[in-house]
């Protein structure tokens, strides 16, 4: 089982990392702009009414939309999306659902997706 504190964690141990002030929420920056790569879920529990954090799932971005479709069908207890991701390669990670060493893999793997390829891209830096 992971936790925001995991997520922090191996987030921030990446090159380049900033957490958004405000918000539970990891940036690289690339050509002079934040570029998000994982995020807490805002989940809309009101039709009407404004997304709320829900910190039990983890949104990060995925290389593609094929990736994204790969791993929603290897198990879906874990990951899943909402339409509001319909045509967006991310997905969202049920933290209680996901043991740290997968959801480092996810979180470099995402990290890698929107960081400048002049950064290092092993595992850690």
């Amino acid at each position: 089982m992971a936790t925001q504190e995991d997520v922090r964690r191996i987030a921030l141990s990446l090159p380049e990392t900033a957490e958004e002030s405000g918000r539970f929420a990891f940036s690289v920056r690339n050509k002079g702009k934040l570029k998000g790569f994982a995020w807490i879920w805002l989940e809309r529990i009101h039709p009407k009414k404004a997304r709320i954090p829900n910190p039990e799932v983890l949104a990060v971005r995925v290389a593609g939309l094929d990736e994204k479709a790969a791993l929603l069908a290897m198990d879906p207890e874990r990951f899943f999306t909402e339409t509001h991701y319909n045509g967006y390669p991310a997905i969202l990670i049920r933290l209680a659902a996901i043991d740290v060493p997968l959801l480092e893999e996810l979180i470099t793997s995402a990290w890698r997706c929107t960081a400048p390829k002049s950064l290092p891209r092993g595992k850690r830096s």
